[in-house]
C-alpha cells in the first residue's frame, strides 16, 4: 500500500485511512520528525469531518506514543496550521483534511518547523519508517518519556491578526457587499471575521458544519450555487472556500465564475503594477491555459509551469525567485505571507486590487480571453502507467498534429484519469476530447 499522494495521505475514512493505520503513521512520522527535534512538540489541527473525531485521537496516540507533545487546536484552515507551526516554535504540524474531498474521505498533511509542505523525499522517508515494524516497536517510550496532549482554544486570534495584517491598511472594505461561501468547513469562523472587521458588509453561506455537509453542493466546487445569492443581494463580489480553505474562487458582480487563470493573471500584473512582483514572472501548473502565458509575456512577464500540486508550485516559486504562484483550481501561492495556498488571504488581494482599481470585479477580474480547453475526467479500476497503454502515443499524436496541447494524468487522490485538450479551434478540441475518452476507456475499463 503506498501511503502518501500529491498532498499527503488521503483516503477513505476507516478504510484505507483507518484508525490502526492512522495511528501507525503518526508514530512514523514522529520518529522523522524526532531526528531534528528542538521543542519536542507537534501542532495539530482539522477541518469539520466526523472522522476528524477517529484520525485526530488515532494521531494523538501514535505521537505521544513515541514521546511527543502534541498540541491540539480544532477546526482550523489548512494555511493556519502552516503559519501557526512556525509560529508556535513547533518540530512540525499536522493538518487533518481531504481538501475538497466528500465527507467520506479524510486526510493528513505533514508541514515541517518552518510551515513548509513536506518534499517528497521526506515523505518517502515517513513511508519507509512505517512498513519498518521493529523500528516502530523499538521507538515506543514508557514511563515518563510517554508524551502528553493539550488543547489549546484561543490561537483562532493569531490567524486572524495575521491574515488582517496582509491587507492594506489605507483600504477598508466599507464599501463592499460580500457573498461568502465557507463550504462548512474549517474557515467557517475565521473567514467572516476577518472580513467584517475590515469593514465589510458580509452575507455569509454554509458555516454550520455538522460532519457530514463539508463541500456538500456548497463551496469553491460548486460556484455557481452563489452566482444567485450574488445577483439577488446586489453584492459586489463573491467568495467561495473549499473544505480547508486553502482554495479561492470568486464569483464576480455579475454572477459570472472567474475562471482561475484570469485571477492569475490580473493578480500578477496587480504585484508588479504595486512593485510587489519578485521575477517578474507567475508559476503556474502545466493545467494552466496558454493565453495565460501569452497576456504575461505582452506585460513583460514569464510563465514558469509546475506540475500539479500547490507544494510543486512553491518549490518552483524557490528555484526560479519568484513570490506569486497558484493553479488553476484556486490554490494561489503569496510566498510573502503564507507557506502554502491561503484562501483569506488570496481573497483580500483580490479586494484590494478592485479598490484600487476603483473598477467592478468584472472588469478586474477579465484581463484576457482563454483559448478553448477541456477537461474531461474518466473513473478507472487501476492506474495502468501511462506508458504501457497500447496505441497511446499514435492516440496523442492525433492530437498534436492538429496543433493542439494535451495533459493526461491520474489523480493524485481518486482513481480517476485527467485529460485535457488544449486549442484554438473549440470544434477541434471537442472532437479531440471525445476520441481520447474513448480510447481510454477501452484501455482502462
Amino acid at each position: 500500500m503506498k501511503l502518501f499522494g500529491t498532498d499527503g495521505v488521503r483516503g477513505k475514512a476507516g478504510e484505507f485511512l483507518s484508525a490502526p493505520v492512522t495511528m501507525k503513521l503518526a508514530m512514523a512520522a514522529g520518529i522523522y520528525f524526532r531526528k531534528n527535534s528542538t521543542t519536542n512538540k507537534i501542532l495539530l489541527g482539522k477541518d469539520t469531518r466526523r472522522s476528524g473525531y477517529m484520525i485526530e485521537n488515532a494521531l494523538v496516540s501514535g505521537l505521544t506514543a513515541v514521546g511527543y507533545n502534541v498540541i491540539q487546536i480544532g477546526p482550523m484552515p489548512t494555511p493556519a496550521i502552516a503559519f501557526l507551526t512556525e509560529s508556535m516554535r513547533c518540530d512540525a504540524g499536522i493538518m487533518l483534511s481531504a481538501s475538497h474531498n466528500p465527507f467520506e474521505d479524510n486526510g493528513v498533511k505533514f508541514f515541517n518547523h518552518n510551515g513548509d509542505k513536506l518534499q517528497s523525499i521526506c515523505e518517502r522517508e515517513i513511508e519507509e519508517i512505517f512498513y519498518n515494524n521493529e523500528l516502530i516497536n523499538s521507538s515506543q517510550c514508557t514511563g515518563t518519556d510517554i508524551g502528553s496532549s493539550k488543547r489549546i482554544d484561543d490561537v483562532i486570534g493569531r490567524y486572524i491578526v495575521h491574515i488582517k495584517s496582509t491587507f492594506p491598511k489605507e483600504l477598508s472594505l466599507s464599501s463592499l457587499r460580500i457573498i461568502l461561501d465557507c463550504a462548512n468547513g474549517a474557515a467557517y469562523k475565521v473567514a467572516p471575521i476577518i472580513l467584517q472587521e475590515l469593514g465589510a458588509e458580509v452575507i455569509v453561506l454554509n458555516n454550520n458544519p455538522n460532519g457530514y455537509n463539508i463541500n456538500d453542493e456548497c463551496g469553491a466546487l460548486y460556484p455557481h450555487k452563489i452566482s444567485n445569492y450574488v445577483r439577488e443581494y446586489r453584492a459586489d463580489i463573491g467568495i467561495a472556500l473549499d473544505g480547508d480553505a486553502d482554495r479561492l474562487v470568486i464569483v464576480d458582480e455579475t454572477g459570472a465564475v472567474v475562471d482561475g487563470d484570469k485571477l492569475l493573471g490580473a493578480l500578477t500584473v496587480y504585484l508588479k503594477n504595486q512593485n510587489l512582483l519578485q521575477g517578474d514572472a507567475c508559476v503556474a501548473t502545466v493545467m494552466s491555459n496558454k493565453a495565460l502565458e501569452d497576456y504575461l509575456k505582452e506585460n513583460g512577464l514569464k510563465l514558469f509551469r509546475a506540475d500539479v500540486g500547490d507544494k510543486y508550485v512553491l518549490d518552483m516559486m524557490k528555484k526560479e525567485g519568484v513570490n506569486f504562484g497558484g493553479e488553476q483550481s484556486g490554490h494561489i501561492i503569496f510566498s510573502d505571507v503564507a507557506k502554502t495556498g491561503d484562501g483569506l488571504a488570496s481573497a483580500l488581494q483580490v479586494l484590494a486590487m478592485m479598490l484600487k482599481s476603483g473598477k467592478k470585479a468584472s472588469v478586474v477580474l477579465n484581463p484576457f480571453s482563454l483559448y478553448p480547453q477541456v477537461l474531461k475526467n474518466i473513473k478507472v479500476e487501476q492506474k495502468i502507467p501511462l506508458n504501457e497503454i497500447k496505441g497511446i502515443d499514435e492516440a496523442l499524436e492525433a492530437v498534436r498534429a492538429k496543433g493542439m496541447r494535451d495533459l493526461i494524468r491520474y489523480s493524485g487522490t481518486e482513481n480517476k484519469l485527467r485529460i485535457l485538450v488544449e486549442g484554438k479551434n473549440q470544434k477541434d478540441v471537442d472532437n479531440a476530447i471525445e476520441d481520447l475518452t474513448k480510447f481510454f476507456k477501452k484501455h482502462l475499463g
